[in-house]
């Protein structure tokens, strides 16, 4: 597994590189054994130290874990305690769903854009351009573009998706109706689900 250190404001040396390094690879060896890489980064917060882990335990796999110390060394920990408890939670959910999670890995990748755009570039009302990437390009609209894969999962593996994530959204093809589905983590915490209906739908053109 790559694992890269990083610090914002924190000196990261060759110690505390080696430390993170030893320990996230114990730590990811334990419940996955072919995790692909990590980012790691170091920051003060107020009187604290945080760490952040990003960790890629797989195809469309992606782990997020916070931890906050008196210095990096225990913000780290705590980080990686939390990477730990995901893994292990992820690791119990796999054996439950071992057949559905093969089917997803003989799958072919479905590709996506994930697209970061600027919140102040908004297209002028009333234009109308057939194509509407070229539009928001063109009016720098567009501050990211990266390709991602749409996996093909079950709801509670979405649902499991998203919070080792820690993200907001996640889309998704449900794998039972071979649906595009959305998951999201909702305000007061909780998990909504967008469902389209194709029935529903068409009654409604």
């Amino acid at each position: 597994m790559h694992i890269t250190v990083a610090g914002k404001g924190v000196d990261t040396g060759e110690a505390l590189k080696a430390h993170v390094t030893d320990g996230l690879s114990t730590v990811t060896r334990k419940y996955f054994d072919h995790a692909l890489d990590a980012h790691v980064t170091f920051r003060k917060d107020r009187a604290f130290f945080a760490c952040d882990i990003n960790l890629r335990a797989g195809r469309g796999l992606n782990m997020r874990a916070e931890g906050h110390g008196p210095d990096a060394h225990r913000a780290f920990a705590e980080a990686a305690e939390h990477i730990g408890k995901r893994l292990r939670r992820y690791r119990r959910r796999v054996n439950e769903h071992a057949r559905s999670l093969a089917d997803e890995r003989n799958a072919e990748p479905e590709m996506a854009r994930d697209v970061v755009l600027r919140e102040e570039a908004e297209p002028e009302e009333g234009s109308a351009v057939p194509d509407e990437m070229v539009d928001l390009r063109q009016n720098g609209a567009i501050v990211a573009e990266t390709p991602t894969e749409i996996s093909h999962l079950t709801v509670p593996e979405a649902v499991m998706r998203l919070d080792l994530s820690q993200a907001l959204v996640l889309m998704f093809r449900n794998r039972t109706t071979g649906i595009l589905n959305v998951v999201y983590r909702r305000a007061d915490g909780h998990v909504g689900w967008i469902d389209p209906q194709p029935e529903a739908l068409a009654r409604q053109a």
